[in-house]
């Protein structure tokens, strides 16, 4: 598969067509908690084979709550959308991305083959509505989340730090939403594996010791945006419990897992 030139990419921004919006909902999310995307946020190559395999046969994507551009697929012609000027400032192709909300899409009806959320869907103010613009512009739709109902399957949320749960409970759109607002689709489990290179909440659940880090921590929303006493008192247990080797034995089994079902799930759906 051939690359798509940074000129492509440029040739089908909506700078080039003549649309440039600066739409914002919540970039200030991004704004404070995106700073080490680049260090610890780094796209896992299984999941981009997941993505990429998902989105089929086509030649133009729109990334929607685009970030810092992972798992834009480097073999099609891709337009990032994102609000966030600390995200886009972290990109190389900073000029070609639009400033966008997913409630408020600047492209016409079907301009693309198809359409990418990636772990973003949490973020935005009005879900449904960000869905149904994805479906206008789009033919396909790819979009990664998690189910709120199982944010607890990670051990971090269940044994530690229960405040996530009501968190993420609060805020990430359910999977009965998602599926009502696409119409027909797929939701596949999603398994990560136990050396996920991208840090989102459950990535380390083999490895306990990399939540005590405050920059680890930083780049997950959950942490960076639950109460600091509340996630220091947490962290500061885990830390004895990994020292004391009580975290090992209690969670014996997850040492010998390659990967674990931890709620997050791939939607597809194609719009009729």
């Amino acid at each position: 598969m051939g690359l798509t030139s940074q000129s492509d990419r440029q040739k089908h921004s909506p700078r080039n067509s003549g649309i440039f919006m600066n739409v914002r909902s919540h970039p200030e999310i991004y704004d404070s908690i995106g700073g080490g995307y680049n260090k610890f946020r780094i796209p896992d190559i299984r999941l981009a084979k997941l993505i990429r395999n998902a989105l089929g046969n086509i030649r133009t994507v729109c990334n929607v709550g685009a970030g810092t551009g992972a798992y834009e697929p480097p073999d099609l012609v891709v337009t990032p959308v994102e609000p966030s000027e600390r995200m886009i400032a972290q990109r190389p192709d900073a000029d070609c991305v639009v400033r966008a909300t997913a409630e408020k899409l600047p492209f016409a009806d079907g301009q693309f083959d198809a359409a990418m959320a990636i772990l973003t869907i949490h973020h935005w103010v009005d879900p449904v509505r960000g869905l149904q613009e994805m479906q206008r512009v789009s033919r396909r739709q790819v979009i990664l989340t998690f189910d709120p109902e199982l944010i607890d399957l990670l051990w971090l949320v269940r044994d530690y730090l229960p405040e996530i749960a009501d968190f993420e409970k609060s805020r990430a759109t359910p999977m009965a939403t998602i599926v009502a607002a696409l119409g027909e689709c797929t939701a596949t489990p999603v398994l990560i594996p136990w050396d996920c290179t991208d840090g989102f909440q459950a990535a380390y659940w083999r490895r306990p010791d990399r939540y005590l880090d405050p920059q680890v921590r930083q780049a997950i929303s959950s942490l960076s945006k639950l109460p600091e006493n509340t996630v220091s008192a947490a962290i500061g247990k885990l830390a004895a419990d990994i020292q004391s080797g009580v975290w090992a034995t209690r969670y014996a089994d997850l040492l010998v897992r390659e990967q674990l079902d931890l709620g997050y799930r791939l939607v597809v759906a194609n719009k009729s």
